[in-house]
């Protein structure tokens, strides 16, 4: 059966998985993008996010890679996908990411608003869901043809499937960083109660990697 993944969240010290005061220059919030310097010199990212040849090797790398591997959709919160709060004004916000998405599968994104699919270059489809987490998980297991289905956040989306016992398996990056304020991941969330436990833990010189799953 296809499992319901989290794969290369990455939490600060102080426990928060994004910055606060999300806008159009802080995709992550202030100080948010500072949890990512493991991943963006992998050779994963530097070939999903830019398009580049080049990038490190190893173990982070090897983590960032897993994330990708036998996904067939993706879930995201609607802050995951752009900054625009409340009904859609237009249809002229088309994520963060330029006409060719990272995902090349259908993603299924959490909104109060309706909004028509988005149609992306390189296999993507947006998918704007308005019945909740629960259905956007049904169709994104329908979606996704048998493969897993991998929750990209935000912190209150993934705190949701945890709390249902519905994620299988979490990889969490903890980065040597502080933030101060934003989201933490794990507010309220009690993980040996929901049946989690750390699998795995291996550490490098910018995150220590940790898999968490469902016992």
């Amino acid at each position: 059966m296809s499992k319901l993944r989290v794969e290369s969240f990455t939490i600060s010290i102080d426990g928060f998985g994004a910055g606060p005061d999300q806008d159009i220059n802080h995709p992550l919030g202030v100080g948010g993008t500072s949890l990512h310097g493991w991943a963006l010199p992998t050779r994963t990212f530097q070939q999903k996010l830019f398009g580049n040849d080049g990038g490190e090797t190893g173990i982070d790398d090897d983590f960032a890679a897993r994330g990708f591997q036998n996904i067939g959709a993706w879930i995201l919160g609607r802050n995951m996908f752009g900054p625009v709060r409340g009904p859609w004004p237009d249809a002229s916000w088309r994520g963060w990411w330029g006409e060719n998405p990272v995902y090349h599968v259908p993603v299924f994104v959490l909104t109060h608003h309706p909004r028509p699919p988005l149609v992306m270059e390189g296999g993507t489809t947006f998918y704007f869901v308005t019945e909740g987490a629960a259905v956007a998980l049904e169709r994104a297991r329908q979606a996704a043809g048998g493969k897993d289905v991998r929750v990209g956040g935000g912190v209150h989306v993934i705190q949701q499937y945890l709390q249902q016992r519905l994620i299988d398996e979490m990889h969490i990056a903890l980065s040597p960083v502080l933030l101060g304020a934003g989201e933490r991941l794990f507010e309220g969330v009690n993980l040996p109660a929901l049946g989690y436990a750390c699998v795995k833990h291996e550490a490098t010189a910018r995150a220590t990697h940790l898999v968490l799953a469902r016992q």
